[in-house]
């Protein structure tokens, strides 16, 4: 059998005239459990039980929109030649940055309706970000989409990967560094810090803003190999390279002023 039939389908099942993808699964699985995770450490901390699922009904359709608005903004040249097909988010073309910016929004002004503090909810819900993300990007592989450029099979044996990684990186007859694993396995790590971090009761904010840099760091690098990167400059500077600049002076700058300069100091744990 030759290696190009061993790639896995991406359709999961057919319901009539309808394809599931296992796209779309993944990332409504991402989304379930990163609620739970966030709606257990909430309530934990006091927040009342429905908080999280209400600023979710929010902010996960505002999230799909701006990443679709964010996408189709990068790449405006055509759409603006093409105005019909910019609703077609069927057809693919979704940015994270883009759904991070709405969802961030939207948590921003939700939590102020309820008068609880952002940076409090935000430093919940920062692992669980990173869970979604990390159940996301196999969305991709199984798409064989948002990979590096070309490698040769031996490179790829020598990260010790599963036959059916290396088999699933080989897209028309050549091998391609598997960049949505890289930033996968690097979000589980963040994953990690984070998780541990409540232990050690940090100041609020800075969860929230660890995840901002250690997202951006990552995201930095593992966009530099990535063949799709969306665009500022033609072939000169990628969109999500700048983002990611930004956030990682943003996240530097707020926890350093925050030290300076927020008195009394409120930490993860504090329940007000």
């Amino acid at each position: 059998m030759s290696l190009t039939l061993l790639a896995i389908d991406p359709i999961a099942f057919q319901l009539g005239p309808l394809a599931v993808r296992w796209y779309g699964i993944l990332i409504a699985l991402g989304i379930v459990l990163a609620y739970f995770l966030a709606q257990r450490e909430a309530v934990r901390l006091g927040l009342h039980e429905d908080f999280i699922g209400d600023m979710l009904i929010w902010a996960v359709p505002i999230a799909i929109l701006s990443a679709r608005i964010y996408y189709v903004a990068m790449k405006w040249d055509y759409y603006g030649q093409n105005p019909g097909r910019i609703i077609e988010i069927w057809t693919g073309g979704i940015a994270i940055h883009g759904a991070l910016i709405g969802a961030f929004i939207t948590a921003y002004i939700f939590t102020k309706k309820r008068g609880v503090s952002f940076l409090r909810v935000a430093d919940i819900a920062a692992p669980s970000i990173l869970v979604g993300q990390i159940i996301g990007r196999w969305g991709n592989f199984i798409n064989q989409e948002a990979h590096g450029g070309e490698v040769t099979r031996s490179f790829l044996e020598n990260l010790f990967l599963p036959e059916w990684i290396i088999n699933q990186m080989y897209i028309d007859g050549k091998y391609y560094h598997p960049t949505f694993l890289y930033e996968s396995l690097w979000n589980v790590v963040g994953l990690i810090v984070l998780l541990v971090a409540r232990k050690f009761n940090w100041r609020r904010g800075e969860m929230f803003f660890f995840y901002i840099i250690w997202y951006s760091i990552g995201r930095f690098f593992i966009e530099g190999l990535r063949t799709d990167s969306l665009y500022l400059i033609d072939g000169v500077l990628r969109s999500a390279q700048v983002v990611s600049i930004l956030g990682i002076a943003i996240g530097i700058i707020a926890i350093v002023y925050r030290r300076l300069n927020v008195k009394p100091v409120v930490r993860y744990l504090d329940k007000k």
